[in-house]
């Protein structure tokens, strides 16, 4: 019998349109937080006390700062190209007329995307973080509770972020698409 390699295992990937067929069909529970990364199903961390409460002070916060000029998706997903469909933390979407009822919003719609991270820094900072580069997201923030820094990606290419600045006290920070929606993340990393 020979090893099999990495090589000889053949993966079937997921379209975004096969997830939600999955899901229409019952093969989730109401419960399971899945979501969808580069055609795989990927069964997210378990949400803890301390990431629930900075996640719902930073709506708190940004939804007083953005106002109307943004719409706030909490945890919501978002559709990015053909075999992904990520749920970040925090979205901030350009606003429409519907709400994004009609479908849910696109890497386009994006303006900031936050992502919290106590037990998923590495997934998030070599996974998710790249994938939202590759889909043109113009800034993603990534909040290492773990280190107590702010990680601000800007500059998307096709492979990640041009510009990435470590922020261990960032202060009063504002999203480069909304500069006068600035938040104070004093107390929150």
């Amino acid at each position: 019998m020979s090893a099999i390699t990495e090589n000889a295992v053949s993966r079937h990937r997921l379209t975004v349109e096969a997830f939600h067929r999955m899901g229409e069909a019952g093969i989730f529970l109401e419960d399971d937080r899945v979501e969808l990364i580069d055609g795989e199903i990927i069964d997210m961390a378990p949400i803890g006390s301390k990431h629930a409460a900075i996640v719902a002070e930073l709506n708190r916060l940004f939804v007083v700062a953005v106002g109307t000029q943004a719409r706030m998706w909490i945890q919501n997903p978002i559709r990015l190209g053909g075999e992904s469909e990520a749920q970040p933390d925090i979205a901030l979407l350009r606003p429409r007329d519907d709400r994004y009822a009609a479908a849910l919003p696109l890497s386009e719609d994006v303006l900031l995307i936050v992502e919290v991270a106590d037990t998923t820094l590495a997934y998030d900072r070599d996974v998710k973080v790249p994938l939202y580069a590759r889909h043109g997201v113009p800034e993603v923030w990534l909040l290492d509770l773990e280190h107590s820094r702010l990680h601000i990606y800007t500059a998307p290419s096709e492979r990640s972020y041009h510009e990435c600045r470590i922020l261990a006290e960032p202060g009063l920070i504002a999203p480069s698409a909304l500069p006068r929606c600035a938040v104070v993340m004093t107390g929150i990393v």
